[in-house]
């Protein structure tokens, strides 16, 4: 894996791979999804909300253009451990914060708001179509923000009322949500 832009471009780490439930974003869809949320968003001047934080790799490329203020959330230790490393490794232990807890827990508890929420759990938990509602009730999203679950083919979120955009990589489908874009029933 690599930071794909920014000042941590072209950055390199490799994660120990035995037996963690993580399947990295690949750079083709990241670049992809960077792309657009370069052309709507400031990163100096929002804050991210990393939801099945996993290796880090989206945080890490947030910071590394431009954003100071990045919550990552996961539950698997090992996860936790490695991105406690690369916080210390990359020396911005100012600007990423870990929390180690389930997110549906976080998400029930959390009274922080965020200007971007990413989303990538596991491609098999049973409870990704609940994160969209979840989210918006419990008022996490701010009220320009975007929500972005990385998922596959199994979920289909385009009849979600918050839901604005679906983009596909190759395998990697990013649907896109805001409150601005409910629709009507």
């Amino acid at each position: 894996m690599r930071i794909v832009s920014g000042r941590f471009k072209g950055k390199r780490f490799s994660p120990p791979a035995n037996n963690w439930p993580t399947r990295p974003t690949t750079d083709y869809a990241k670049e992809a999804l960077f792309n657009i949320l370069h052309n709507n968003f400031y990163f100096e001047d929002i804050n991210i909300l990393d939801l099945f934080g996993g290796t880090g790799n989206l945080s890490y490329e947030f910071i590394s253009r431009g954003c100071t203020d990045v919550t990552y959330v996961e539950n698997f230790g090992k996860c936790i451990t490695f991105a406690k490393k690369m916080i210390r490794d990359l020396e911005i232990e100012s600007e990423m914060k870990v929390l180690k807890i389930d997110v549906f827990s976080f998400l029930e508890r959390t009274t922080n708001q965020y200007d971007i929420i990413f989303a990538d759990p596991p491609y098999h938990l049973p409870k990704i179509p609940l994160l969209p509602n979840l989210i918006f009730e419990k008022k996490v999203l701010k009220k320009e923000g975007w929500l972005i679950i990385e998922h596959d083919s199994n979920n289909d979120f385009q009849n979600n009322p918050y839901c604005f955009d679906v983009r596909n990589y190759g395998g990697a489908i990013f649907s896109f949500f805001s409150n601005e874009s409910i629709k009507e029933s």
